[in-house]
């Protein structure tokens, strides 16, 4: 249960959202939402191997960090980053349908917790 304590806050969001509950609530969720599946959600670490072709497939966690070898735990961070390595970012971050799903959620939740703070500004609440 302590490993997947996001994904109960991730169905309160939704109901927070459905249920109109007060924005400071609805920016909370969102913001652990996306805290845990950005650094605490267990997956793969997904980082290249030296071969440059496999990726590593130790357990990891959170969709932007790597396994507990020291060269992988920011190679996903820089691919990011270095120009040259966009194009890989998808494969390595994303290797499996459970990490597409947990970066789903992670971006759900970020756009969730933008999403709570312009709907008072626009609104004037």
């Amino acid at each position: 249960m302590r490993l997947y304590w996001g994904y109960m806050v991730a169905a309160a969001l939704v109901v927070a959202w459905s249920q109109q509950w007060a924005l400071p609530v609805i920016a909370s969720l969102s913001v652990g939402v996306t805290a845990y599946a950005g650094f605490q959600v267990p997956v793969w670490c997904g980082a290249v191997n030296r071969d440059g072709q496999t990726y590593c497939r130790n357990n990891a966690y959170g969709v932007l960090m790597g396994c507990s070898k020291r060269q992988h735990r920011w190679q996903k961070i820089k691919m990011i980053v270095l120009r040259s390595k966009v194009g890989n970012v998808g494969r390595s971050v994303f290797p499996t349908a459970k990490e597409k799903f947990n970066g789903a959620l992670a971006l759900g939740g970020l756009l969730s917790a933008v999403a709570a703070v312009i709907v008072p500004v626009l609104t004037g609440g």
